[in-house]
């Protein structure tokens, strides 16, 4: 028996082929981000409590973008992919402000009082737990200095 080559694979219904937009790093352009991602994860079948999760990780990661990479708001763009496969969702935001590696942000002390704990690395935190992988990929020479994060939700969360 031979396997069938992907080229002999039909095309995917076309709310499911990729999808790419641009929005400005603007915090007015949020609403337009969840939009985005939100139809792509509706269009995918989703339940609703990953529609949120996939939402809410958007939301964060975008914000973070806007506020570190480029330090505010910028009148540069971000990009935003959506791709489909049999299991998993996965968007891309791809940015080309200043480097910054997640890595290096503590995991939030959630059971320190609120006056102690330390300011920031919610937004990683939440992207993290919303979504079932999260990879950063800082700009580099090789990636004309762009960064990439990218986040997957599986369809069912693999056991």
């Amino acid at each position: 028996m031979t396997a069938k080559l992907e080229a002999d694979q039909p095309d995917p219904p076309l709310k499911l082929r990729p999808r790419t937009q641009s929005f400005t790093a603007r915090f007015e352009s949020l609403d337009h981000v969840r939009e985005f991602v939100t139809r792509a994860a509706e269009d995918y079948g989703m339940d609703v409590k990953s529609v949120n999760a996939v939402e809410l990780a958007a939301d964060e990661a975008f914000t973070n973008i806007v506020e570190h990479a480029y330090e505010g708001e910028s009148d540069e763009l971000v990009e935003c992919t959506c791709e489909f496969s049999a299991d998993r969702l996965t968007i891309i935001l791809h940015d080309c402000g200043l480097p910054f590696d997640p890595t290096i942000v503590p995991e939030p002390d959630l059971d320190a009082p609120l006056e102690e704990r330390e300011t920031g690395g919610l937004g990683i935190f939440f992207m993290r737990k919303m979504m079932d992988e999260v990879h950063f990929s800082p700009g580099s020479k090789k990636t004309g200095n762009c960064n990439t994060l990218t986040m997957i939700k599986y369809k069912e969360k693999p056991g």
